[in-house]
């Protein structure tokens, strides 16, 4: 009987810290397969997705989220890849939360990278190397009401974080390129942007996913249990993405026959 919650979670925040808000099982970030695994192994009573490994690894896929949410198994998505897939799958059962689920949902073209950020290996604790574009973009925006910045200042350094790649994203080396960049008498203002930065920075990816966690320990029931509004299709790529993933056994073969 489905009894647990599993969560997918790495660089947004710390598993320790998530575990104090949301009593669940705490899995390093998705990558292909990983959603099939824990429906295999845990049979959750839900699915939580975060964080997510690409790059290196193939991504969490459309297609298996699909078959979770065919199977009745409710899936969350917020804050990093969770909140791409939700906006993605909004229209066939996904359920997404959080101000950045909400702005990839509304804007259609907007680019994964907002939210990608280098990290540790999960056996280290995936925690995050580098900064989110969107965390960057939206303290710059504080910073200009704040009055530290002028608008074309803000988005001039916002312009230079977009040509970094995500893996060289953090503060410290914005503030060095942008030292470089602008004349020597704005050397104050961005003092006073690097004194400020500790207490005013956004983390709206680490927000969303609390927010998520939260409001999920409130509910005794889940909120709006849905499965896919589509019938669910065994595709030759799906099987061959299976298979790559090391998941296609006699097991495999024989849940799927019965879908």
């Amino acid at each position: 009987m489905a009894s647990e919650l599993v969560v997918f979670l790495g660089p947004t925040m710390q598993q320790s810290e998530a575990a104090r808000i949301l009593d669940a099982i705490y899995l390093p970030p998705a990558e292909q397969g990983s959603v099939v695994r824990a429906v295999r192994e845990y049979l959750p009573r839900a699915i939580v997705l975060v964080d997510g490994s690409f790059g290196t690894v193939p991504a969490v896929r459309h297609k298996e989220i699909l078959w979770a949410l065919a199977k009745g198994i409710p899936v969350f998505g917020a804050a990093s890849i969770g909140a791409i897939r939700a906006a993605e799958l909004a229209a066939v059962g996904m359920q997404g939360y959080g101000f950045i689920y909400r702005w990839y949902l509304q804007t259609p073209l907007a680019d994964d990278d907002e939210v990608a950020v280098a990290m540790c290996p999960p056996e280290l604790g995936a925690a995050a190397l580098s900064e989110a574009l969107i965390n960057i973009r939206l303290t710059l925006g504080r910073a200009m009401l704040a009055g530290l910045l002028s608008p074309q200042e803000r988005r001039r350094i916002e312009e230079m974080a977009r040509r970094m790649h995500f893996v060289d994203r953090s503060y410290p080396r914005l503030l060095a390129e942008a030292r470089s960049a602008f004349p020597r008498s704005r050397a104050g203002t961005f003092q006073r942007l690097a004194d400020w930065l500790p207490s005013g920075k956004i983390d709206r990816k680490r927000e969303d996913a609390v927010g998520l966690l939260t409001r999920l320990a409130r509910f005794r029931e889940l909120p709006g249990k849905r499965q896919s509004t589509q019938a669910f299709r065994l595709t030759e790529a799906w099987a061959y993405d299976l298979d790559a993933a090391g998941l296609w056994d006699d097991d495999m073969a024989s849940i799927l026959a019965d879908e």
